[in-house]
């Protein structure tokens, strides 16, 4: 797989991963990940000032998938953890208690990643995640997921995620998650 930034590759189904300017596109990206996550319009509306201000941060980076037709079917972004950003100071308890704070420390963390149903289980999400990390500088990369067995956990795992802390609880959100670390690169199959 090339390194990004740079020019996008062909995935399964002819869709391309590569390079997004996600705040363009931050509207199409949401709506993705409205479907893929259950989200109503006030919750896009929330996320969408919470997409376009993690944008600002130094590092911060994203990659799209599109059809041929340039329509938006998933995307991936992140950027350097920084321990003052609300993510890191909600999971840092629960990392500590396990042991595991220090993986706040020098990783990439994976903000979103979701592709569209109908483009599930073709290997868009494993594309997305390898590509954005290949390119990190750090020599880790954290993530939280929704706390319960699911094809994305099944790909963490799969990519060398193992989970730091379960049950972790985000103020406002209705079920836990997990938080999950692994070196990068993330294993290949």
């Amino acid at each position: 797989m090339p390194r990004f930034p740079g020019q996008g590759h062909r995935n399964p189904g002819d869709v391309v991963i590569g390079p997004l300017d996600l705040a363009a596109r931050v509207d199409e990206a949401l709506a993705v990940q409205a479907i893929a996550f259950g989200l109503g319009a006030e919750e896009v509306a929330v996320r969408r000032q919470i997409v376009l201000r993690h944008l600002t941060c130094p590092g911060a980076r994203s990659l799209g998938a599109t059809t041929p037709d340039g329509r938006l079917v998933g995307f991936v972004y992140g950027m350097p953890n920084d321990r003052t950003h609300w993510w890191s100071t909600v999971v840092e308890p629960y990392l500590r208690g396990r042991g595991h704070d220090g993986w706040l420390d020098n990783s990439f963390v994976i903000t979103e990643l979701h592709v569209h149903p109908r483009y599930q289980n073709r290997g868009i999400g494993r594309s997305l995640i390898t590509g954005i990390t290949d390119s990190a500088a750090e020599p880790r990369s954290i993530l939280s997921a929704i706390d319960t067995d699911s094809p994305a956990r099944g790909l963490y795992h799969a990519l060398g995620y193992e989970d730091l802390a379960r049950q972790v609880l985000f103020p406002s959100a209705p079920k836990p998650y997990v938080v999950m670390g692994a070196p990068l690169p993330l294993r290949r199959r």
